[in-house]
């Protein structure tokens, strides 16, 4: 069955896994490493828009779109062309070597999104993870200083210097020894745990306060400090939003202290949250953003900006042999295009329309501790008791395994919730289906307990 741009809603027409599926997941078994997670036996054949087909002919409804990537939906066709014909005139030069037109062209369009009157630079990657290392060696060599800090919860990547920074499970750290020099992690501000009982405005105060009474004094002192990375809205850590005064304290005390701040917008940015980029929702200028995931449409692309006072370094200090690969650099131009051209602006609309029918969903289940995020960046926490707010990680996998049986793909994340983050073109169809879908899920769970 060919999928259609009309099929817009779920279709399954095999018990789950199907037959084809099963058969795939055995053969994969047998030669792919251990270490990939897989939440349910999803076996992808092809997709368009928000829907995807599985090898047996199930059709899903994806709110997951690979992790935040597919943001312009699976195979949009402007995409698909793009992508076409750029393979059949080039596909590989190398930036760093050599020069193509479309990388300026894709660096000025990034820039142009960004607020700020100093001009500024972009280097390519190919991953979210390399943008993150880029922007340690590039805080380091401006400043340098050393040390940097990051915020339990985030996720920065799983390559050595990344992954110092990522304190989200210890599973990803295990076994791999000694981390990256001169890290330290500090509490991320969570108004739904707050230990001092503050809302979502003022939560985080006491974190400012041991950063600058505890940290700098007892620790490192902020003329060592390179670089604060903080990711606006964490995505692994459970799409917790970083209150908008907090940031804002951030990016003062990094001003007065000349350290770089830099926002993570891996996941949260292209158009994400409703704006460009998450840390606009605060009103902050970083010094240093890195940005992967949705920036591409799929295609493995990267990258990280900076001031240009800041990325002034001297040729060879930084390279990639791949990163800003030519085809991947036209997804990237199409995927803006079309983000530009509405999927932003319906992505603020969606995000507003999904928040209106969940907005009850804490007084309707008992297992719904919070639902938080911003634009098509939402997080549900399980729990198993709204009072002592207790996590509930099996619940919250019951929940997710059953909506994968009813047609519609979610991912977990954190450690008790689930994350929505549907390609940024879905309708009040697709968003009514996911509510119904997920209402169904949160009852069966309840009965059982």
């Amino acid at each position: 069955m060919q999928i259609t741009v009309e099929s817009k809603l779920p279709r399954l027409v095999t018990a789950l896994p199907g037959p084809n599926a099963k058969r795939v997941v055995e053969y994969d078994g047998k030669f792919m490493s251990p270490s990939y997670t897989r939440e349910y036996q999803l076996v992808a054949k092809r997709g368009r828009g928000a829907i995807v087909e599985d090898v047996d002919g199930n059709t899903f409804l994806d709110f997951a779109a690979g992790i935040a990537v597919c943001a312009t939906g699976h195979c949009h066709p402007k995409v698909v062309d793009a992508i076409q014909k750029q393979a059949a005139e080039l596909i590989h030069m190398s930036g760093t070597d050599f020069f193509y037109e479309s990388l300026p062209q894709l660096a000025e369009r990034l820039v142009k999104t960004m607020p700020g009157a100093e001009a500024k630079r972009v280097f390519f990657g190919n991953s979210g993870t390399e943008a993150v290392e880029g922007a340690i060696k590039l805080a380091r060599y401006t400043t340098k200083r050393d040390k940097i800090i990051a915020f339990y919860g985030c996720f920065h990547g799983r390559t050595l210097g990344a992954l110092s920074l990522t304190a989200s499970k210890a599973t990803q750290r295990k076994g791999f020894g000694t981390m990256l020099g001169g890290i330290e992690h500090i509490p991320y501000p969570n108004a739904y745990r707050c230990a001092q009982g503050h809302t979502s405005e003022t939560c985080g105060t006491e974190i400012i306060e041991q950063l600058e009474n505890d940290i700098f004094k007892r620790l490192f002192d902020p003329a060592d400090v390179a670089a604060i990375i903080i990711e606006p809205i964490q995505g692994e850590g459970g799409y917790i939003a970083a209150p908008l005064a907090f940031l804002q304290e951030l990016q003062r005390i990094c001003r007065k202290n000349g350290i770089m701040l830099i926002a993570d917008e891996v996941q949260s940015g292209i158009g994400r949250t409703g704006k460009w980029w998450a840390y606009e929702h605060a009103g902050i200028e970083p010094d240093i953003i890195t940005t992967a995931k949705g920036i591409a449409s799929g295609m493995p692309l990267g990258a990280f900006i900076a001031r240009e006072s800041v990325m002034n370094w001297k040729a060879g200090s930084h390279g990639t042999t791949f990163g800003g690969n030519p085809v991947c650099i036209a997804a990237a131009l199409a995927t803006l295009d079309l983000v530009e051209g509405g999927y932003m602006e319906n992505a603020r609309r969606m995000g507003e329309y999904l928040f209106g029918k969940m907005a009850d969903w804490t007084k309707k289940f008992k297992i719904i501790g919070e639902v938080r995020g911003r634009g098509l960046m939402i997080g549900v926490e399980i729990v198993r008791d709204q009072k002592t707010k207790e996590k509930a990680a099996d619940l919250r996998t019951q929940i997710v395994n059953l909506a994968f049986r009813k047609g519609l793909l979610i991912l977990s994340a954190g450690e008790c919730t689930f994350r929505l983050s549907p390609p940024l073109l879905i309708d009040e169809e697709q968003a009514d289906f996911a509510v119904r879908t997920l209402e169904e899920c949160f009852r069966e769970v309840e009965k059982s307990l």
